[in-house]
């Protein structure tokens, strides 16, 4: 009997190690998430025969922590993809020559400034173009591809230099800025070996990446504001420099926002996107055709979600691609010029991405993903929407289960529809109730959509979903993706009826017998961050948080952040304007009582919102005793952009809720 109990005990041993080895092969880990690669930058030859893309990967060893881009190769029927840039630093944004034999690329494998490559593609090694002193942002082919267009940002001078190097590098606010211009410089080198550069503005503003050349090589149409500062985007007009001699006319110059400038095959019109006048900060835009020579605007059709990203002309200028968020998907469309009518490319809720048309205007190239397949490389005809995988980029991924994503609706408060996206727990079963965790996206203007819940960023949602959590991403009042007026509907009202957005769709999940109501959380960035730290101020229904940069004083904020104009905008004045409003709507001037355990994460290098922002809740609730962890990422901007500070978000998001809602033993 002793030996038969002890050969049972044995058995079940082996059994429950085998299970939970299993289990652990089964289980997503942040450290897998950031491994998932990025695929951008995907351009079809002129010939419609072959496509480049980059692919972003993290690099992590004892001393380092990057990601780090190369370019590849492959035929556009999906065959014969290989690398073709290498390196320990990054290559980007490659583009095809117009005869197709060469590629130009940016690189900053020299003293880490960007500089353009020249690639021959019948072989040899890639040749440096540029060499400059700051960084080069942005460069385009001329149509008989003898020349290539820049920007890049003022140098220092001397002096500058000088008092950089002896400790004397004092600054002024808002003074001496450096601005970025537009340059050509000679794709062949002259008499002497070289190839000169020239600068064709010099105007005192700051030319974005922006710009497009005429069909005839003759003139460049370019997008330019006050500053570079990102507060200043609304300062931005058109103006077309001839060439030759670098004379500058401006083209169009109202109160409203004028980007985006494409010239159409015929080179007789310009299609750019104009905002509403002024200029908002929740933004809503059409396009404009207006002849290059000068004159009135035809207007086109107001879109869908009213914010249209041109992608290029129909190869007989008679239509005009656009990409916009709609939902929780990606939509592509066409507008016919002539008849202003538009019309829907795409049907399914894919996330498409980084669009471009070749040179032809045969084909378009794009990335696709969903909510259980990573992002990848693809072609399509653009007569018909036929989508062919390029990329095998994340053939590596984990092949491990994902939570399954739906979109589901409720009424809110008011009766508004609002939309979001439920992921489940790994082998979720009907009627149990598990963790939830209610995420909030950035923006206010964000919008969550079906991107692959296996990738990197701050919240590792197939991790979460494999131990046993399901994650609400909803879109309230105030995202983009359903119409300009759900966007604006937000404005003097943040945490108002944007928070009973969130509210109700909590208790959908919860009346969907899915929510465990005891065991509720609640994380964010940026906006996200706001309405966490919000949300504890409210109510004390979710037994934890995670407050990802968050904005916590509307006022403090204003005075701090690089975006001065932003909460003014939303709330119709500045704060000695309306103390009163500012107040109402700041989690700092509501945070008496606070009693959910909360993480606070920040980015050291943060302008957007300054990591003060963060401090500021991080004591008020320490000096309330309530359960209370600041993690500061040293060098992150707005958002961890280096793979081990990744996973540090990540992991510290997991073990708080871990640690307050236990959401593993929902799978054990």
């Amino acid at each position: 009997m002793k030996s038969f109990v002890s050969k049972t005990f044995v058995f079940l041993s082996i059994a429950l190690a085998f299970t939970a080895s299993a289990r652990a092969q089964q289980t997503w880990t942040p450290e897998m998430q950031v491994k998932t690669k990025a695929v951008g930058a995907p351009q079809v030859s002129p010939d419609g025969k072959r496509v480049v893309y980059t692919v972003n990967e993290a690099v992590m060893t004892a001393d380092k922590s990057e990601f780090v881009t190369q370019v590849w190769l492959a035929n556009t029927d999906g065959t014969n993809a290989f690398q073709i840039t290498y390196g320990e630093k990054s290559s980007t944004n490659p583009q095809w020559s117009p005869d197709g034999n060469w590629l130009a690329f940016m690189s900053n494998r020299k003293d880490n400034k960007n500089n353009i490559y020249l690639l021959r593609l019948n072989g040899g090694e890639a040749e440096p173009l540029t060499d400059v002193k700051t960084s080069i942002s942005s460069f385009n082919w001329s149509p008989d591809g003898k020349w290539l267009a820049y920007t890049m940002s003022d140098k220092k001078n001397e002096d500058e230099e000088k008092n950089d190097k002896g400790k004397n590098d004092f600054r002024w606010v808002n003074e001496n800025v450096k601005m970025s211009r537009l340059f050509v410089v000679s794709v062949m080198k002259d008499a002497d070996g070289k190839r000169e550069p020239r600068q064709l503005t010099t105007e005192n503003y700051n030319v974005g990446g922006d710009f497009d050349w005429s069909p005839d090589g003759r003139m460049i149409v370019f997008s330019h504001s006050r500053s570079p500062v990102a507060n200043d985007w609304t300062t931005a007009d058109v103006s077309i420099v001839e060439v030759s001699s670098g004379k500058v006319t401006p083209f169009a110059k109202t109160a409203a926002a004028e980007t985006s400038p494409r010239f159409s095959p015929d080179g007789k019109s310009i299609a750019l996107s104009v905002s509403d006048i002024p200029a908002r900060w929740a933004t809503n835009n059409l396009i404009h055709i207006i002849p290059a020579s000068g004159g009135a605007a035809k207007i086109l059709a107001s879109s869908f979600d009213g914010q249209p990203n041109i992608g290029g002309w129909s190869p007989d200028g008679k239509r005009i691609y656009f990409s916009e968020a709609k939902g929780t998907g990606t939509r592509l469309y066409t507008v016919d010029v002539a008849a202003n009518k538009i019309a829907q490319i795409n049907e399914t809720d894919e996330v498409i991405g980084a669009i471009s048309i070749n040179r032809a205007g045969t084909m378009m190239a794009f990335v696709k993903q969903n909510s259980e397949t990573p992002p990848e490389a693809f072609v399509s005809g653009v007569d018909k929407f036929a989508p062919v995988q390029i990329s095998r980029a994340n053939s590596d991924a984990p092949k491990m289960p994902l939570g399954k994503t739906e979109v589901v609706r409720w009424k809110s408060k008011d009766g508004k529809e609002i939309e979001g996206l439920l992921t489940y727990p790994v082998n979720y079963q009907t009627g149990q109730k598990v963790p939830l965790l209610l995420n909030v996206h950035g923006g206010p203007t964000g919008v969550f959509q079906q991107s692959y819940i296996g990738g990197r960023g701050s919240y590792p949602l197939a991790t979460f979903a494999s131990r046993g959590y399901a994650i609400l991403r909803p879109n309230p009042r105030g995202s983009s993706g359903y119409g300009k007026d759900f966007r604006y509907a937000n404005e003097k009202d943040w945490g108002g009826a944007d928070y009973q957005d969130l509210m109700s769709g909590v208790d959908r999940v919860i009346e969907m017998g899915v929510a465990d109501l005891e065991r509720l959380g609640v994380m964010g960035w940026s906006y996200g961050g706001f309405m966490t730290s919000w949300i504890v101020t409210q109510t004390k229904r979710f037994k934890a948080a995670s407050a990802g940069a968050p904005v916590t004083n509307l006022m403090s904020f204003n005075g701090t952040a690089d975006i001065p104009s932003f909460v003014p905008d939303y709330f119709g004045g500045q704060a000695w304007e309306n103390m009163e409003i500012y107040q109402k709507h700041s989690p700092m001037f509501n945070v008496k009582g606070v009693t959910t355990p909360t993480l606070i994460q920040h980015g050291e290098a943060d302008i957007r919102v300054p990591i003060s922002q963060g401090y500021e809740f991080y004591n008020a609730l320490k000096a309330q005793n309530v359960p209370v962890r600041m993690i500061v990422l040293p060098r992150q901007p707005h958002g961890p952009n280096e793979p081990k500070m990744q996973i540090a978000a990540m992991q510290s998001n997991l073990d708080w809720f871990e640690k307050y809602l236990g959401g593993s033993s929902a799978q054990k």
